[in-house]
């Protein structure tokens, strides 16, 4: 920079530059050439292979380009040169593009686009093929543009970023409540799409990370902001159409468009949350919170509680990407000048014209004459001048050159600072994501902590309202036993009252009657009375007619005086003696008069006694019959809620039934498609086990129909047949499984049958399920054609049992010790055989053969003597298991009992005989010559492994503290030892005996090496393929001695199959 400071100083005045001039060309053709160029250079730059954020600033480009032009024909002549269909980012970015033009461009755009639908709707059914990355992407949003053009395209009032008042939405629907129902059904549509690109995106990322910061990260997201902003709009348009059409349409038609609201209402909530916690959206948009639960459309006064929600986009808002740059360049001084505001730096190219045109202002530019005019300056020849300006021209080069190299450093620096920033930043990002993440985690289980809570006190309560239930029904009870009692009572206080009022009425008609003969009485008495005074009238006339005769007769005649004296005399007295009996007689019948008033009043007392008790008991009757009516309502709804209650827990009853058959049906539903699994191919079993589960099957179906028939007979008896149902479908499932894994185990023909069988077992249990699942066929089950599938199994599985578990008690017993006696004989005879066989080579070899005889056959000895120690280490500890585990039994029931180790230790014991006897004859045959190295060898391997399984076999019963295990341990590794002496020694002999051909090419041509060479390259290719072969023999005959040990022995049969 000092010497681009001094070379100011030196030149006085600017150097000329020449301008190239464009003359003759139309200034509108040039603005529109000027502007397509523009316009082609923003799309590629916002359109690019490059997984990062679409620019902000080259998307405006391409807007404002859509409004200068009214319409897209430029947008899309530059589309169409790009290779969309080949490159899944760069048709991403182009619909992030288009999206944004169909938004915010000109309203041309959307007629101008639906030329290119077709290209559009195939370029998404071929990204579609793709089932991840952007492929999947594309293609989904390639439909979310191709609907938002059909939507706009239909409804052509809505603009293209959705943005419309309430008179406006009116107005889009005519007032016509079909219009606004196929309105509703549209945008239903259009957000279906939009959410599917949002729940698309999501799952395309991994939300463990901190996706947002990174470039691929936000390539992805930048998009949904414009989704989020269409769907604000849509969601808010779809609860003012319901509301509107649920003022027009009854409710029922509009339950699916509820239902469908509901819906795409829970998953707009959802990811509207989740965006809102991404770093990304947060500096970039403000995302709406819809409310908790959805608006209520069948209540008309709700509109007025929905708030319509509003994205906020802040107004200075910048892309991460600009950011970045403007941070990182503030950190560094790349000594690059400052250019004039509106100039954009792309790439390098456009920095270096940057630094021209600086060095063109410092130094001059473009004039029209010449300030440099050295033919009049102090009379200088054009020689001076030449060199001054080569001169200069040279000092400009070296520093443009020194300038470049400057540029290059600090770039360097700038991108070493500017990667350590993005770093910095990403780690900032992520440690923030985590905390946020961590914040949301404790959110999360403080939710689901205060749930758990909310749930223990839910089930309290309902534990509570539960014991006030048994204890309002306890209380109802005892009032229903009191209301009973009361009522018992009131019946019998009503009986008492009818025979009290009986009583009543017929002391009322005794009364009634008494007053009758009262009044008889009294008629009488008065006729009486009255008979008595016309009586006492008449005798007083006939007194009168007789004194006046008497008076005439006194006057007539005076002698007849003293006897008309005498009888007036007996007239006086019988005169009194009438008034006597007339005055008793009135005070008689006053008597009767006041007897009778007596009566009356009585009467009149008993009658309005009556009259209460008629009243009062009128009164208790109505009572209660009342208290009848509400007695018999109660007891009325006892009995129907007795009967609710009982048709509950019948159906109870029964939906518990048929959840157990239906677990039944699964249980042998999934242990048919298990044997159907591939997987289930490397899955055996035992014949033994399988025999086992067939009987425990045929006797758990056994109880299936007596179970049956109770139920049917009595639905209360259901847990038997509950039982009985469970334990069946596991045991036919087990039974299934096991019959599949046992015929990996047998000849093909055998196990195709016993597949048969299996698969025929599975289908009679599930269709016997099925008639279980109905009341009326329930009756009707068969059983008969499972047993007998099952007795087939059974069958088979008998025949596949081992003979070696057809031994009785004694025959096993016996037969243990027979085994270990011959093992102990045989490994006798071989070391005996291996001692005559030293004798003779001691006799008959020298020299070399001598000493590899000597050493080979002492250590056969030696593996002899190991074998026979292990032996008896093996009887020592088998001994000691029989008598520490036999108990009261004898030593032949231990081993009957214990057949399948009694089995293994009978086969160990075989093998390790017959090892023994075949290394000595292969040993024999070395010495004599003509035996192999390797036979000897192999048999050494075959002994140590037939020893480890006595060992082992010994080892599964045994006390893992006994001293005599320890010992056997001991022998066993002595005879790991002597097999590893005897390999070493065969080897060794093989080297010392084998002659070692001298190879002397010396006298061979180069055709004869050639031919040899060949021949030998053909005998290796040959040995190869017979080793290949030999080890694929060798693999296929370990395996048929497995399985026919397996069969003959009955090894892997435990309690419980191995499939």
């Amino acid at each position: 920079m000092d010497r681009v400071k001094s070379s100011m100083q030196q030149v006085p005045n600017a150097i000329p530059k020449v301008i190239r001039r464009t003359g003759g060309a139309n200034s509108l053709e040039l603005e529109k050439e000027n502007f397509e160029r523009g316009q082609a250079v923003s799309i590629n730059k916002a359109i690019n292979t490059q997984e990062v954020a679409v620019k902000e600033k080259h998307a405006r480009t391409c807007i404002l380009g859509t409004h200068h032009e009214k319409g897209a024909h430029t947008f899309w002549a530059a589309v169409n040169r790009l290779p969309l269909s080949s490159n899944a980012v760069l048709c991403w970015k182009f619909c992030h593009v288009f999206h944004k033009l169909l938004r915010d461009g000109h309203p041309n755009v959307i007629k101008d686009s639906m030329r290119n639908k077709a290209d559009l709707t195939d370029m998404s059914r071929m990204w579609g093929h793709l089932s991840e990355g952007y492929g999947k992407l594309c293609s989904i949003y390639l439909k979310l543009l191709i609907t938002k053009m059909e939507f706009h395209i239909k409804n052509p009032r809505f603009p293209g970023n959705l943005q419309m008042s309430n008179r406006q939405l009116e107005e889009a629907g005519e007032n016509d409540v079909n219009n606004f129902f196929q309105l509703t059904v549209e945008m239903f549509d259009y957000l279906e799409c939009e959410l599917n690109l949002f729940l698309s995106v999501f799952n395309s990322l991994d939300m463990s990370r901190s996706v947002s910061v990174t470039a691929a990260g936000q390539c992805r997201l930048a998009p949904l902001i414009q989704v989020i902003l269409d769907s604000s709009h849509l969601y808010d348009y779809t609860v003012k159409l319901l509301f509107k059409l649920h003022s027009c349409l009854p409710a029922d038609t509009l339950q699916g468009h509820r239902d469908r609201f509901q819906e795409q209402f829970k998953k707009l909530k959802s990811l509207f949350y989740r965006s809102s916690n991404l770093q990304y959206f947060k500096r970039l948009i403000q995302i709406p919170q819809l409310p908790e639960n959805p608006p209520n459309f069948l209540r008309a006064s709700a509109l007025s509680e929905h708030i319509s929600p509003v994205v906020v986009i802040p107004a200075e808002s910048s892309s991460p990407e600009s950011e970045h740059v403007v941070e990182t360049d503030d950190l560094v001084d790349t000594d690059i000048p400052v250019l004039p505001f509106g100039v954009e730096i792309d790439d390098s190219g456009d920095i270096e014209a940057a630094v021209e045109t600086k060095f063109d202002d410092l130094f001059g530019t473009t004039a029209a004459v010449d300030p440099f005019n050295f033919n009049n300056q102090n009379g200088m020849r054009k020689d001076d001048k030449d060199r001054l300006i080569e001169q200069l021209t040279r000092e400009i080069q070296s520093l443009k050159e020194e300038l470049e190299s400057f540029r290059l450093e600090s770039g360097r620096l700038c991108q070493a600072l500017r990667g350590r920033v993005s770093e910095l930043e990403a780690e900032l990002a992520e440690q923030s994501h985590l905390r946020l993440q961590a914040v949301g985690e404790a959110e999360f289980l403080k939710a689901e902590l205060d749930d758990l809570r909310r749930v223990r006190e839910d089930t309290e309560k309902e534990q509570r309202s539960l014991t006030e239930i048994e204890k309002k029904a306890q209380a109802n009870e005892q009032r229903y036993t009191k209301l009973k009692e009361k009522y018992t009572e009131l019946v019998q206080s009503h009986a008492d009252l009818l025979r009290k009022n009986a009583e009543v009425t017929r002391q009322m008609t005794v009364a009634r009657a008494a007053q009758d003969e009262v009044e008889a009485v009294r008629r009488e008495m008065q006729e009486k009375v009255k008979v008595a005074q016309e009586a006492a009238d008449r005798q007083e006339k006939a007194q009168q007619e007789q004194l006046q005769e008497l008076q005439r007769e006194l006057l007539s005649s005076r002698t007849e005086l003293e006897s008309l004296k005498s009888t007036v005399t007996s007239s006086q007295q019988s005169s009194e003696a009438l008034n006597t009996q007339l005055a008793a007689l009135e005070s008689e019948k006053a008597d009767l008069v006041q007897s009778l008033s007596k009566v009356e009043a009585e009467l009149a007392v008993r009658g309005e006694e009556l009259q209460q008790a008629q009243t009062s008991l009128a009164m208790e009757r109505e009572s209660g019959v009342k208290a009848a009516e509400s007695l018999q309502n109660q007891l009325n709804e006892k009995e129907s809620r007795e009967q609710a209650l009982e048709s509950q827990l019948v159906a109870a009853r029964w939906c518990s039934l048929q959840g157990a058959v239906e677990e039944a049906e699964r249980i042998i539903q999934d242990s048919l498609a298990q044997i159907e699994d591939p997987a289930h191919i490397s899955s055996t079993s035992s014949a033994d086990y399988l025999a086992s589960r067939c009987r425990a099957s045929l006797d758990c179906i056994d109880r299936l129909p007596p179970a049956m028939e109770t139920f049917l007979a009595d639905n209360t008896a259901l847990s038997e047949l509950v039982r009985a149902l469970t334990q069946c479908g596991h045991l036919v499932g087990d039974t299934i499984v096991q019959g599949s894994a046992t015929s990996h185990m047998v000849p093909v023909e055998k196990a195709d049958a016993l597949s048969e069988n299996v698969k025929t077992c599975g289908a009679e249990a599930l269709t016997l399920l099925g008639t279980m699942k109905q009341r009326d066929t329930m009756s009707s089950a068969d059983i008969s054609k499972l047993k007998a599938t099952l007795h087939l199994i059974l069958d088979t599985a008998e025949k596949l049992r081992p003979r070696g578990l057809e031994l009785q008690q004694g025959e096993l017993g016996d037969l243990v010790e027979q085994e270990m006696a011959a093992t102990s004989a045989a490994v006798e005879s071989a070391a005996a055989r291996i001692e005559e066989m030293l004798n003779k080579s001691r006799a008959v070899d020298t020299g070399i053969k001598m000493e590899v005889n000597e050493r080979i056959l002492a250590s056969c000895t030696e593996l002899m003597q190991a074998i026979k120690e292990l032996v008896l280490s093996s009887k020592d500890l088998q001994r000691d298991i029989v008598e520490s585990g036999r108990g009261a039994a004898s030593m032949k029931e231990f081993y009957a009992k214990n057949s399948r180790w009694t089995e293994g230790l009978i086969s160990a014991s075989k093998a390790v005989g017959w090892g023994a006897t075949v290394m000595v004859d292969a040993a024999d045959l070395v010495v004599q010559g003509k035996g192999k190295f390797e036979e000897l060898m192999v048999c050494s391997h075959e002994i140590a492994a037939s020893t480890a399984q006595l060992v082992a076999a010994s080892k599964v019963k045994a006390d893992k503290d006994s001293s005599k295990l320890q010992r056997l341990k001991q022998a066993s590794r002595g005879v790991t030892q002597a097999t590893a002496g005897v390999v070493a020694s065969t080897k060794s002999g093989k080297s010392q005996i084998e002659e070692t051909d001298t190879m002397d090419f010396s006298s061979m041509t180069l055709t004869q090496i050639k031919r040899q060479e060949m021949d030998s390259q053909v005998l290796v290719l040959e040995l190869e393929t017979r080793l290949q072969k030999e080890r694929e023999r060798l693999g296929e005959l370990r395996k048929k001695h497995y399985e026919l040990a397996g069969v003959a022995e009955g090894w892997g049969e435990e309690e419980e199959g191995t499939g």
